[in-house]
């Protein structure tokens, strides 16, 4: 390999590490203590949660989903 080559490597390996450990070292990864005027709320259960992330997004895909075949449906009267 040329100089040129493993330098640009080396610049390549550099920056994807720094990438990599920067979310690690940001304050939200440091979050065990509360700061002042914190008021967290109550913890979500498991069926919330898959309320909330799971069915929500289905139900909203399939509706929209239908609502673009209808129309398409309609659109397409001879």
């Amino acid at each position: 390999m040329s100089d040129k080559v493993k330098k640009n490597a080396l610049r390549a390996g550099t920056v994807t590490v720094g990438a990599a450990l920067l979310p690690l070292l940001s304050s939200p990864a440091f979050a065990l203590t509360r700061d002042d005027g914190d008021q967290p709320g109550s913890g979500l259960s498991v069926l919330d949660t898959l309320g909330l992330y799971v069915a929500a997004p289905l139900v909203l895909f399939l509706v929209i989903a239908g609502l673009v075949t209808l129309g398409d449906k309609r659109g397409k009267k001879s």
